[in-house]
């Protein structure tokens, strides 16, 4: 999967699950007939949150974005359904590559995170295993401080 596909499909699940969340939570407060969907939706969208996270910061790195592009993108995932126009704004840029600049065999990488990225690029499932140990430690740290807005 190249850098453009990861991060428009990321970007767009994070969407939908914002959708998820804001629908649970129309049901509880709006509509005050049942509570039922808020914690699945707010875990499922918690855990994509981290990977949408975690995502723009591998493309932040591909890409050479500007910090003010990066921040951008990671502020982009706190404001619903914002990831998708951000995603739309970096393909009209041309900001979204279709080729992994430190895949094997393609540019050397030239400091510690883009050592990790080559790493990452080629071991792939290595990666994956680790990502979402990584992930999963997160979000389960997260869950126990519990959700926000919650008094323990």
């Amino acid at each position: 999967m190249n850098p453009r596909t990861l991060f428009r499909t990321v970007a767009v699940a994070e969407a939908v699950t914002w959708a998820f969340l804001l629908l649970g939570m129309f049901f509880k407060y709006g509509t005050r007939t049942s509570e039922a969907l808020v914690p699945p939706a707010g875990a499922v969208h918690g855990f994509v949150f981290l990977c949408f996270v975690v995502t723009t910061v591998f493309v932040w790195i591909n890409q050479r974005w500007s910090v003010a592009t990066g921040l951008l993108g990671l502020a982009s995932a706190v404001v619903p359904f914002a990831t998708v126009p951000y995603e739309w704004w970096l393909e009209r840029r041309g900001q979204l590559a279709r080729a992994w600049r430190l895949a094997p065999g393609a540019e050397a990488p030239r400091s510690p995170l883009e050592n990790l990225q080559a790493w990452v690029l080629r071991s792939p499932l290595a990666a994956l295993l680790v990502a979402i140990a990584g992930i999963s430690v997160v979000f389960t740290v997260l869950l126990i401080v519990g959700p926000p807005g919650s008094s323990s």
